[in-house]
C-alpha cells in the first residue's frame, strides 16, 4: 500500500494553457528588464542600475563560467542523483524517468498513473533532494563566503557593485531558461531536471521558470533598496543586512521543504503553480526555527544591540508565514523582498 493522498488537478488543457501563459509572461518580463538595463548601461547616467559599470570581458567570463559550472556541471551531478534516486529508491521505470526529465508539455503527463504505483513521499523526498541538494550546497557557501567578505572588507561600494553584478546575470540567465523551456534532451534536463518536481506534473517547468524570474525582479527591485539600505546603515553593519535579507531566506526556504518532506505531513493546502500543492505544519515550523537560529547567531556575532534580536525575530516571523501563505512559486520573491523592506524600516528607526 502506498501513502497516497487524494489527487485533484485541472483538466490537462488548463494546464498547459497556464504552462504557455507563464513561459509568455516570463518572455515579455525579461525583454523589457534587458531593454531597460541595456538603456541603463548605454546612458550610464548615474542611476543605481548601471553607475559606472561595464560589460566587458571580465563580466562576460563570470557570467559564463558561473552558468557553465551552477547550471551545466553542478546540473549533471544532481541529474545524475535524482536518476538514481527514482530508479532505485521510488521505483520509476527507464521510461517514466525519462519523461520526469522531459519539458512534460508534448506529450500527456498524469500524476495519477504515478502516484497509485508509487509512494508519494518518496517521490517527494526525491524531489526536495534534487531541489535542495543542487540549490542549497552552493547557496549556504556563497552566502558564508560573501558574509565573511563583507565583515572583513565593510566595503561601502558592496550595496551596488554587488547587485549590478546581480542583475546582469539575471538577465542572462534568464534567457538560457527560457531558450530550453519546451526543450527534451539531456542540456535542457541539466537545467530544469533536478529542480522540475515530479509532484508539480506538467507545470514543472512552469514553476521553475517563474521562481527564476521572479528572482531576477527581486535583483532589480534590490538596486534601488540596496541603495537606500546603504545609506541609512553604517558599513559595518552591511554583513548583519546581507543575513537578514539573503541568509534567513536561504535558511527558511531549505529547511522547510528538506524537514516538511522528511517528517511533515502534506495537509495544507495551498494556491500555486503545480499540480500537487501541499505543505506541512512540520516545514513551517522548521522554516521558523532556521531563519531565527541563523539571524539570532548573526546579532550574537556581530555584537549588535537588542534591538537587532526585535528584528531577528520579526524576520523569521515575515519569513515562515509568507513561506506558508504565498502562492507556489512566489514565496522566494515575497521572503527576499519583505526582509529587505523590514530591514530598510528598521535602519530608518534606527537611526
Amino acid at each position: 500500500m502506498t501513502d497516497t493522498v487524494a489527487l485533484s488537478v485541472a483538466p490537462a488543457e488548463s494546464r498547459h494553457r497556464s504552462a504557455t501563459r507563464i513561459f509568455q509572461g516570463a518572455f515579455v518580463f525579461n525583454a523589457c528588464l534587458t531593454i531597460f538595463w541595456l538603456y541603463a548601461v548605454a546612458r550610464n547616467d548615474g542611476s543605481a542600475f548601471a553607475h559606472g559599470y561595464r560589460v566587458d570581458g571580465a563580466a562576460m567570463l563570470r557570467v559564463f563560467l558561473g552558468i557553465t559550472f551552477f547550471y551545466v556541471i553542478w546540473g549533471f551531478i544532481w541529474w545524475g542523483v535524482k536518476r538514481l534516486l527514482l530508479r532505485h529508491f521510488v521505483g520509476f521505470t527507464k521510461d517514466e524517468i525519462r519523461e520526469s526529465f522531459s519539458s512534460r508539455m508534448r506529450h500527456p503527463y498524469e500524476l495519477g498513473p504515478l502516484l497509485a504505483k508509487y509512494s508519494e513521499r518518496r517521490i517527494r523526498i526525491t524531489d526536495m533532494i534534487g531541489r535542495r541538494g543542487r540549490f542549497i550546497t552552493l547557496a549556504a557557501a556563497g552566502f558564508f563566503y560573501l558574509y565573511l567578505q563583507i565583515s572583513r572588507q565593510q566595503n561601502s561600494n558592496f550595496a551596488t557593485g554587488f547587485l549590478q553584478d546581480n542583475l546582469f546575470d539575471a538577465v542572462v540567465t534568464s534567457w538560457v531558461y527560457l531558450a530550453f523551456y519546451y526543450a527534451d534532451g539531456l542540456v535542457a534536463a541539466l537545467f530544469y531536471g533536478a529542480q522540475s518536481r515530479v509532484m508539480d506534473g506538467v507545470l514543472a517547468r512552469a514553476n521553475n521558470l517563474l521562481i527564476t524570474t521572479l528572482w531576477s525582479l527581486f535583483k532589480f527591485v534590490m538596486i534601488p533598496i540596496g541603495a537606500r539600505l546603504a545609506e541609512v546603515f553604517p558599513k559595518q553593519e552591511f554583513a548583519a543586512v546581507f543575513a537578514m535579507i539573503w541568509g534567513s531566506y536561504i535558511a527558511t526556504d531549505a529547511c522547510s521543504e528538506i524537514f516538511g518532506s522528511l517528517l511533515g505531513k502534506q495537509r495544507i493546502r495551498v494556491w500555486g503553480v503545480g499540480d500537487v500543492n501541499r505543505k506541512s505544519i512540520a516545514g513551517t515550523v522548521a522554516g521558523f526555527l532556521a531563519a531565527l537560529v541563523l539571524c539570532v547567531w548573526v546579532v550574537m556575532s556581530q555584537h549588535l544591540g537588542g534591538a537587532w534580536l526585535g528584528l531577528a525575530v520579526a524576520i523569521a516571523i515575515s519569513n515562515s508565514l509568507l513561506e506558508l501563505y504565498s502562492p507556489r512559486g512566489t514565496d522566494d520573491f515575497l521572503m527576499a523582498t519583505a526582509n529587505a523592506l523590514i530591514c530598510l524600516a528598521f535602519g530608518i528607526w534606527l537611526r
